[in-house]
């Protein structure tokens, strides 16, 4: 039976950087993956969609040219295979660098295969028995089919199948208005299919302030994607050779027909099939392992990482949770996940970024909070790019003077929200970026701008 000091299932963010460091450090690591090496980031979730999303955008720039004073001649065309082409090699660069470095690399095997607990510190894999003192879950998620009326008898489509298409949908019907939702709709609408958005609540990215969520649906809805909210009692039918999504929604026809189905509504860890209970690995009621503040599961000796233990459902979570990992067990140096401040960015165009409270969560925090604000119409970089949709937020504490939250809809956004996030996470006052100076003409130099226009947040 080959002995390892620490197996790691599963090559999504975290798995690769933490058999390096743990091999550096001069451990026999034992790596475990049954598909494709780099998880859902590299293969079916950031880097495919976000190269997708920039040929999409270069569509629609394209087609606005003639705003900039640009001509180009006759229509704007999309070559789906090659705009898939473009993505796939991409992806493949991506992927083959990292399996490469794996295989090269000493003191790390990697082993292909489904692997199942066998006892606490045992995992099989094809017909070999691996055994280690330390163990290291990555298994990610996929994403969730619902039990609704009509799934199981008409095709759809997943955020992972979407990346095998090479052709234009006449009209793409996507069930769910959220991250996932939007960036593919924004995205083929902008390619040349309709695109029909249906959500079950009232609004569109429900988790956002109602302001950012109206802004969303504005955008999106400008650009032709059709929206439909409220669509509480959604059911499935085929109808020769187009799919059939009835929806029970305030206004609008009871039914929206089209050619293909993305379903996005949510995902779900892989953890069903790893079977954790002969290691004493216990999951909550929604199959996410439950770990505690440094992701050490409810068994000595393992570990969770990633989108499968519920910490966190994106790329920098799950790489934060190597870092938590590593200085734990390496460096001394006792990080906790308690300690990140929330951050993440919604991919349409143009961006959203968010870092920690929201605007309804502030109001309710008891703080006594201090707000800046400011439309995109009223920043120079925007204006001069001709992106102006969209506004900045931020959120301050009236006595500590610390950041509290910001949401940063515009043009640049998802990169100029890490001012944001970096001074908050100082614990500076807000003061210290109010009397900055920021380079002209940017975005980010409108943060300090907002701070030294601070008002009181008025209660709803």
């Amino acid at each position: 039976m080959p002995d390892f000091d620490a197996i790691i299932i599963g090559t999504g963010q975290a798995g690769p950087s933490l058999a390096f460091r743990l091999a550096g450090a001069g451990m026999k690591v034992a790596v475990v993956e049954r598909h494709l090496v780099g998880g859902t980031c590299v293969n079916t979730g950031c880097t495919p969609t976000k190269a997708l999303v920039a040929s999409a955008y270069a569509a629609r720039i394209a087609r606005r040219a003639a705003e900039y004073g640009v001509v180009i001649g006759g229509d704007v065309g999309i070559d789906m295979r090659r705009v898939k082409a473009r993505k796939d090699a991409i992806v493949a660069a991506s992927r083959d660098g990292l399996t490469s470095a794996l295989d090269g690399a000493a003191n790390i095997t990697l082993h292909r295969g489904h692997a199942r607990f066998a006892s606490p510190h045992e995992v099989v894999v094809a017909s070999e028995r691996l055994r280690a003192g330390r163990i290291f879950i990555n298994v990610g998620g996929r994403a969730l089919a619902p039990p609704m009326p009509g799934i199981n008898e008409v095709p759809y489509l997943t955020n992972s199948s979407m990346m095998d298409v090479d052709f234009l949908p006449q009209h793409l019907v996507i069930v769910g208005g959220s991250y996932i939702g939007l960036e593919f709709g924004q995205m083929y609408r902008r390619f040349g299919s309709r695109v029909t958005i249906i959500e079950m609540a009232p609004r569109l990215v429900r988790h956002e302030d109602e302001d950012v969520s109206a802004a969303i649906k504005d955008i999106v809805e400008r650009e032709g994607v059709e929206v439909r909210l409220n669509a509480e009692c959604i059911s499935l039918a085929k109808s020769g050779d187009k799919i059939v999504a009835k929806v029970d929604c305030t206004t609008g026809a009871p039914e929206v027909v089209g050619s293909h189905l993305l379903l996005a509504v949510g995902r779900r860890p892989n953890t069903d099939d790893l079977d954790l209970d002969k290691a004493g690995v216990q999951c909550d009621e929604r199959g996410y392992i439950i770990v505690d503040d440094q992701l050490q599961t409810t068994a000595p000796g393992i570990w969770a990482l990633g989108d499968c233990n519920g910490k966190g459902a994106f790329t920098h979570t799950a790489y934060n949770d190597f870092e938590i990992v590593v200085a734990n067990l390496l460096d001394h140096d006792p990080r906790r996940v308690s300690e990140r401040i929330t951050a993440y960015a919604l991919y349409t165009d143009p961006p959203l970024g968010r870092v920690g409270m929201s605007l309804a969560e502030a109001r309710n925090s008891g703080r006594r909070v201090l707000a800046g604000e400011r439309p995109m119409t009223r920043v120079a970089r925007a204006v001069e790019k001709g992106e102006t949709q969209g506004f900045m937020r931020i959120l301050v504490d009236g006595d500590s003077k610390e950041i509290l939250g910001a949401s940063l809809l515009g043009s640049g956004c998802d990169e100029a929200v890490h001012a944001i996030l970096d001074l908050m996470y100082a614990k500076a006052p807000y003061t210290v970026m109010q009397r900055a100076m920021h380079i002209h003409p940017t975005v980010s130099e409108l943060l300090p701008t907002l701070l030294g226009d601070l008002k009181p947040l008025t209660q709803h």
